[in-house]
Protein backbone atom coordinates (compact mmCIF):
# COMPACT_ATOMS: atom_id res chain seq x y z
CA UNK A 1 0.00 0.00 0.00
CA UNK A 2 3.22 2.26 0.09
CA UNK A 3 3.09 5.33 -2.26
CA UNK A 4 5.22 5.65 -5.33
CA UNK A 5 7.68 8.10 -5.83
CA UNK A 6 7.81 9.00 -9.74
CA UNK A 7 9.11 11.58 -12.20
CA UNK A 8 7.19 14.06 -14.40
CA UNK A 9 7.88 16.40 -17.08
CA UNK A 10 12.15 16.90 -16.69
CA UNK A 11 12.92 15.88 -13.72
CA UNK A 12 10.22 16.83 -11.61
CA UNK A 13 9.32 14.60 -7.95
CA UNK A 14 6.14 13.40 -7.33
CA UNK A 15 4.68 10.64 -4.64
CA UNK A 16 1.46 9.48 -5.08
CA UNK A 17 -0.66 6.99 -3.25
CA UNK A 18 -3.88 5.64 -1.74
CA UNK A 19 -2.00 5.70 1.82
CA UNK A 20 -1.66 9.53 1.91
CA UNK A 21 -4.53 9.32 -0.57
CA UNK A 22 -2.52 12.25 -2.49
CA UNK A 23 -0.72 13.80 -4.80
CA UNK A 24 2.47 15.31 -3.47
CA UNK A 25 5.07 17.68 -5.09
CA UNK A 26 8.32 17.63 -3.56
CA UNK A 27 10.53 19.17 -6.17
CA UNK A 28 9.80 20.82 -9.19
CA UNK A 29 12.40 21.07 -11.68
CA UNK A 30 13.87 24.37 -13.00
CA UNK A 31 13.38 23.11 -16.66
CA UNK A 32 9.29 22.21 -16.34
CA UNK A 33 6.71 24.19 -17.04
CA UNK A 34 4.41 24.49 -14.12
CA UNK A 35 0.85 24.91 -16.34
CA UNK A 36 2.23 21.52 -17.45
CA UNK A 37 3.09 20.47 -14.54
CA UNK A 38 0.10 21.44 -12.78
CA UNK A 39 -2.32 19.62 -15.75
CA UNK A 40 -0.37 16.37 -15.07
CA UNK A 41 -0.77 16.47 -11.38
CA UNK A 42 -4.80 17.60 -11.45
CA UNK A 43 -5.25 14.34 -14.39
CA UNK A 44 -3.12 11.97 -12.12
CA UNK A 45 -5.14 13.18 -9.08
CA UNK A 46 -8.62 13.03 -10.86
CA UNK A 47 -7.72 9.04 -12.63
CA UNK A 48 -7.17 8.15 -8.47
CA UNK A 49 -9.64 9.61 -6.83
CA UNK A 50 -6.73 11.03 -4.85
CA UNK A 51 -8.68 13.97 -2.13
CA UNK A 52 -6.19 16.24 -1.82
CA UNK A 53 -2.70 17.72 -3.63
CA UNK A 54 0.04 19.62 -2.37
CA UNK A 55 2.90 21.26 -3.60
CA UNK A 56 6.16 22.67 -2.67
CA UNK A 57 7.33 25.34 -5.55
CA UNK A 58 9.29 28.25 -5.85
CA UNK A 59 7.86 31.65 -5.48
CA UNK A 60 7.31 32.08 -8.94
CA UNK A 61 5.59 29.27 -9.68
CA UNK A 62 3.12 30.28 -6.65
CA UNK A 63 0.76 32.42 -9.54
CA UNK A 64 0.00 29.51 -11.80
CA UNK A 65 -0.63 26.98 -9.01
CA UNK A 66 -3.15 29.65 -6.97
CA UNK A 67 -4.94 30.50 -10.22
CA UNK A 68 -5.95 26.47 -10.34
CA UNK A 69 -7.36 26.76 -7.36
CA UNK A 70 -4.35 25.95 -4.81
CA UNK A 71 -4.44 27.62 -1.65
CA UNK A 72 -1.47 28.37 0.42
CA UNK A 73 -0.78 26.63 3.47
CA UNK A 74 2.96 27.18 4.20
CA UNK A 75 5.72 29.59 3.22
CA UNK A 76 9.71 29.24 3.72
CA UNK A 77 11.41 32.52 2.86
CA UNK A 78 14.63 32.46 1.44
CA UNK A 79 14.71 28.43 0.73
CA UNK A 80 16.30 27.92 -2.46
CA UNK A 81 20.02 28.85 -2.76
CA UNK A 82 19.15 31.16 0.38
CA UNK A 83 17.28 33.53 -1.90
CA UNK A 84 13.34 32.01 -3.52
CA UNK A 85 11.07 31.71 -1.16
CA UNK A 86 9.01 28.37 -1.13
CA UNK A 87 5.35 27.82 -1.16
CA UNK A 88 3.31 25.00 0.18
CA UNK A 89 0.03 24.88 -1.37
CA UNK A 90 -2.95 22.91 -1.60
CA UNK A 91 -6.24 21.55 -3.28
CA UNK A 92 -8.45 19.83 -1.48
CA UNK A 93 -10.54 17.55 -3.67
CA UNK A 94 -13.36 15.80 -1.19
CA UNK A 95 -14.59 17.78 1.49
CA UNK A 96 -14.24 14.82 3.40
CA UNK A 97 -10.19 15.78 3.89
CA UNK A 98 -11.26 18.89 5.41
CA UNK A 99 -13.58 17.13 8.27
CA UNK A 100 -12.88 16.61 11.89
CA UNK A 101 -9.36 19.27 11.33
CA UNK A 102 -7.34 19.09 14.73
CA UNK A 103 -8.98 22.20 16.09
CA UNK A 104 -7.89 21.79 19.83
CA UNK A 105 -4.74 20.57 18.53
CA UNK A 106 -4.53 23.76 16.85
CA UNK A 107 -5.44 25.93 19.54
CA UNK A 108 -3.37 24.39 21.57
CA UNK A 109 -0.43 25.49 18.87
CA UNK A 110 -1.24 28.66 19.31
CA UNK A 111 -1.29 28.88 22.99
CA UNK A 112 2.35 27.43 22.63
CA UNK A 113 3.66 29.79 19.66
CA UNK A 114 2.54 33.00 22.14
CA UNK A 115 4.71 31.48 25.05
CA UNK A 116 7.50 30.72 22.47
CA UNK A 117 10.30 32.47 23.78
CA UNK A 118 9.53 31.18 27.39
CA UNK A 119 10.64 27.21 25.89
CA UNK A 120 14.13 26.72 27.78
CA UNK A 121 16.27 25.07 25.45
CA UNK A 122 18.26 22.03 26.20
CA UNK A 123 21.44 21.27 24.78
CA UNK A 124 20.33 17.37 24.68
CA UNK A 125 23.56 15.97 26.81
CA UNK A 126 22.09 14.89 29.41
CA UNK A 127 23.11 11.69 29.55
CA UNK A 128 26.98 10.60 29.46
CA UNK A 129 26.73 7.28 28.28
CA UNK A 130 25.08 8.49 24.79
CA UNK A 131 26.90 8.91 21.64
CA UNK A 132 26.15 10.39 18.12
CA UNK A 133 27.57 9.10 14.81
CA UNK A 134 26.29 10.04 11.51
CA UNK A 135 25.11 6.37 10.16
CA UNK A 136 26.49 4.42 6.94
CA UNK A 137 24.72 2.06 4.87
CA UNK A 138 25.70 -0.87 6.62
CA UNK A 139 23.39 0.03 9.28
CA UNK A 140 20.49 0.22 7.47
CA UNK A 141 18.78 -3.44 9.40
CA UNK A 142 19.12 -1.49 12.69
CA UNK A 143 17.39 1.75 10.60
CA UNK A 144 14.89 -0.80 9.63
CA UNK A 145 14.24 -1.57 13.34
CA UNK A 146 14.01 1.46 14.46
CA UNK A 147 11.52 2.70 12.66
CA UNK A 148 9.28 -0.59 12.72
CA UNK A 149 9.42 -0.42 16.37
CA UNK A 150 8.59 3.16 16.33
CA UNK A 151 6.02 3.87 13.56
CA UNK A 152 2.75 2.03 12.72
CA UNK A 153 2.21 3.62 9.82
CA UNK A 154 4.20 6.00 7.99
CA UNK A 155 4.36 8.38 4.13
CA UNK A 156 7.40 6.75 2.88
CA UNK A 157 8.36 3.12 3.06
CA UNK A 158 11.13 3.01 5.65
CA UNK A 159 10.23 -0.27 7.14
CA UNK A 160 11.71 -1.88 3.42
CA UNK A 161 15.71 -2.04 4.13
CA UNK A 162 15.90 -1.45 0.34
CA UNK A 163 14.30 1.58 -0.02
CA UNK A 164 16.88 2.74 3.19
CA UNK A 165 19.99 1.45 0.82
CA UNK A 166 18.03 3.83 -1.60
CA UNK A 167 17.73 6.76 0.48
CA UNK A 168 21.16 6.59 0.99
CA UNK A 169 22.06 6.95 -2.64
CA UNK A 170 20.12 9.76 -3.13
CA UNK A 171 21.64 11.41 -0.43
CA UNK A 172 19.81 11.32 2.75
CA UNK A 173 22.06 11.52 5.59
CA UNK A 174 21.41 9.67 8.59
CA UNK A 175 22.21 9.98 11.92
CA UNK A 176 22.15 7.73 15.38
CA UNK A 177 22.21 7.59 19.06
CA UNK A 178 23.70 4.90 20.83
CA UNK A 179 24.32 3.78 24.23
CA UNK A 180 26.30 0.69 24.78
CA UNK A 181 27.03 0.36 21.36
CA UNK A 182 23.29 0.01 20.69
CA UNK A 183 21.54 2.05 18.14
CA UNK A 184 18.38 3.70 20.55
CA UNK A 185 17.56 6.94 18.21
CA UNK A 186 17.93 7.94 14.57
CA UNK A 187 17.07 10.69 12.35
CA UNK A 188 17.72 12.05 9.08
CA UNK A 189 18.40 15.11 6.28
CA UNK A 190 17.08 14.98 3.24
CA UNK A 191 19.74 16.88 1.55
CA UNK A 192 18.90 19.22 -1.65
CA UNK A 193 22.75 20.22 -2.55
CA UNK A 194 21.39 22.31 -5.50
CA UNK A 195 18.86 24.35 -3.56
CA UNK A 196 21.24 24.37 -0.22
CA UNK A 197 18.04 23.66 1.97
CA UNK A 198 17.50 20.09 3.61
CA UNK A 199 14.70 18.67 5.43
CA UNK A 200 15.38 17.83 9.43
CA UNK A 201 13.17 14.21 9.68
CA UNK A 202 12.54 10.75 10.61
CA UNK A 203 13.06 11.19 13.89
CA UNK A 204 12.54 8.08 16.05
CA UNK A 205 13.56 7.33 19.62
CA UNK A 206 12.70 3.81 21.24
CA UNK A 207 10.04 3.55 23.42
CA UNK A 208 11.75 3.02 26.60
CA UNK A 209 14.81 5.43 25.59
CA UNK A 210 12.32 8.27 25.66
CA UNK A 211 12.61 11.43 28.22
CA UNK A 212 16.43 11.59 27.50
CA UNK A 213 16.28 14.69 24.95
CA UNK A 214 17.79 12.73 22.38
CA UNK A 215 15.91 14.56 19.36
CA UNK A 216 17.54 17.90 20.64
CA UNK A 217 20.51 16.20 20.65
CA UNK A 218 20.46 14.36 17.04
CA UNK A 219 19.25 18.22 16.23
CA UNK A 220 22.30 19.21 16.63
CA UNK A 221 23.92 16.80 16.06
CA UNK A 222 21.96 17.27 12.16
CA UNK A 223 22.66 21.05 12.53
CA UNK A 224 26.04 21.58 12.42
CA UNK A 225 26.75 18.60 10.13
CA UNK A 226 24.81 21.05 7.53
CA UNK A 227 26.61 24.00 8.52
CA UNK A 228 29.78 22.42 7.40
CA UNK A 229 27.99 21.42 3.83
CA UNK A 230 27.15 24.80 2.99
CA UNK A 231 23.15 24.02 3.45
CA UNK A 232 22.06 27.27 5.13
CA UNK A 233 18.00 26.43 5.16
CA UNK A 234 16.48 23.28 7.58
CA UNK A 235 13.26 22.62 7.70
CA UNK A 236 10.43 20.30 9.08
CA UNK A 237 7.17 18.45 8.62
CA UNK A 238 6.10 18.00 12.35
CA UNK A 239 2.99 16.51 13.36
CA UNK A 240 0.35 18.83 14.89
CA UNK A 241 -0.58 15.42 16.90
CA UNK A 242 2.85 15.38 18.31
CA UNK A 243 3.14 18.64 20.88
CA UNK A 244 6.73 16.97 21.97
CA UNK A 245 8.22 17.33 18.54
CA UNK A 246 7.06 20.82 17.41
CA UNK A 247 8.33 22.02 21.07
CA UNK A 248 11.73 20.70 20.34
CA UNK A 249 11.79 22.68 16.75
CA UNK A 250 10.54 25.58 18.75
CA UNK A 251 13.48 25.23 21.49
CA UNK A 252 15.95 25.51 18.97
CA UNK A 253 14.66 28.31 17.07
CA UNK A 254 12.95 27.17 14.27
CA UNK A 255 9.93 29.51 13.49
CA UNK A 256 6.48 28.19 12.42
CA UNK A 257 5.20 28.41 8.76
CA UNK A 258 2.07 26.92 8.76
CA UNK A 259 0.18 24.00 9.12
CA UNK A 260 -0.60 21.31 5.91
CA UNK A 261 -4.26 20.43 6.74
CA UNK A 262 -4.83 16.54 7.12
CA UNK A 263 -1.88 15.91 5.16
CA UNK A 264 0.24 12.90 6.17
CA UNK A 265 -0.80 9.14 7.12
CA UNK A 266 1.03 8.79 10.03
CA UNK A 267 1.18 6.74 13.04
CA UNK A 268 -1.99 4.68 11.80
CA UNK A 269 -4.22 7.61 10.30
CA UNK A 270 -3.73 10.89 8.27
CA UNK A 271 -2.65 13.88 9.96
CA UNK A 272 -1.98 17.49 9.73
CA UNK A 273 1.56 19.04 9.98
CA UNK A 274 3.44 21.66 11.07
CA UNK A 275 5.87 24.04 9.09
CA UNK A 276 8.84 24.73 10.66
CA UNK A 277 12.14 26.60 9.24
CA UNK A 278 15.52 27.80 10.90
CA UNK A 279 18.47 29.64 8.71
CA UNK A 280 21.80 28.64 10.12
Amino acid sequence: MQDKIEKLGNGSIIQHGQLNDRVYLMKLDSTDCPSTILEEINNLARKNKYSKIICKIPDHAAPVFLSGGFLPEAQIPAFYNDSVAAFFVSKFLNSDRLLDIETDQLNDLSEMLKTQDSITPRNGKNNADITVRKLEKEDYEQITDIYREVFVTYPFPIYNPGYILKTFQNGTQYFGAESGGKLIALASAEVDEEGKNAEMTDFATLPNQRGKNLSVLLLNTLEKSMKKQGINTLYTMARLNSVGMTRTFLKMDYCYSGTLIKNTHIAGKIESMNILYKHI
